[in-house]
């Protein structure tokens, strides 16, 4: 019998330790896959921020390097112009990318570092106990904001995708979502993308994943990845923001 779906050699053969209805799992696959698609995997480099991406090295068989809270960007862009050879990327989540390493990634993107960034959002802290990120809907409850945010207090949630994309140094910005087999689909097509313009050496590349996050939403699986759709797509548009091959 043929096979057809296998793990991608880019992944260890472990078991996941996620929670159940978490959607690290499927974007880990989807990076990998991109990285066997390109036969990197011998020279790629991960950095690792902060929260539940942090795990990134007990998933990839690559070499993996930690950054401190929200300092992914600046440690990849260490890596990157000493080891100018090899294929870099961040995995963060949005408490670690859009708030302590705003200004980690606003810079990196500005000065067209090239990496690839892979961003996680799924609208709260996930590892640290719920709190709002500044990716947080308003009205959504998290352990800070417990009656919802709040718009005239907390201001409004950042749209980094859109932000990215006006900043001269970035090549390639995209937002996708993994609540659907379409949509896994397309997150597929766009990492790869993403890749393939810092294997052309083309500069700075930024894709942000809708995710879900049911044990800090209180919700299951289902109803989690429904939010998605309902909620999360609405404000955060799934699509291209910025392609400097267009």
């Amino acid at each position: 019998m043929q096979q057809v779906f296998a793990r991608p050699e880019s992944l260890k053969d472990v078991q996941t330790h996620f929670c159940p209805g978490c959607q690290h799992g499927t974007v880990h696959r989807l990076v990998a896959e991109a990285l066997d698609q390109f036969g990197v995997q011998q020279k790629t480099i991960g950095v690792a921020s902060v929260g539940c991406s942090v795990f990134l090295y007990g998933y990839f068989d690559i070499d993996v390097v930690e950054a401190p809270h929200g300092r992914a960007p600046a440690v990849a862009t260490g890596v990157k112009r000493a080891r100018p050879d090899s294929f870099v990327f961040t995995y963060q989540g949005d408490g670690d990318l859009a708030a302590i390493g705003t200004a980690e990634i606003i810079h990196a993107a500005n000065r067209g570092e090239d990496i690839t960034v892979i961003f996680v959002n799924n609208t709260t802290y996930g590892m640290t106990g719920g709190q709002m990120a500044p990716t947080t809907l308003v009205g959504q409850k998290t352990s800070t904001s417990p009656y919802g945010r709040n718009k005239a207090k907390d201001g409004a949630p950042i749209r980094m995708a859109e932000v990215l994309a006006q900043l001269g140094g970035v090549a390639y910005s995209a937002r996708v979502a993994v609540d659907s087999p379409k949509h896994v689909l397309e997150a597929k097509k766009v990492i790869k993308r993403a890749f393939q313009f810092q294997a052309e050496g083309k500069g700075f590349s930024f894709v942000e994943v809708l995710s879900s996050c049911p044990t800090n939403w209180g919700m299951n699986p289902l109803a989690a990845n429904k939010r998605i759709g309902d909620e999360m797509i609405p404000y955060f548009p799934l699509g291209v923001f910025k392609n400097e091959e267009q």
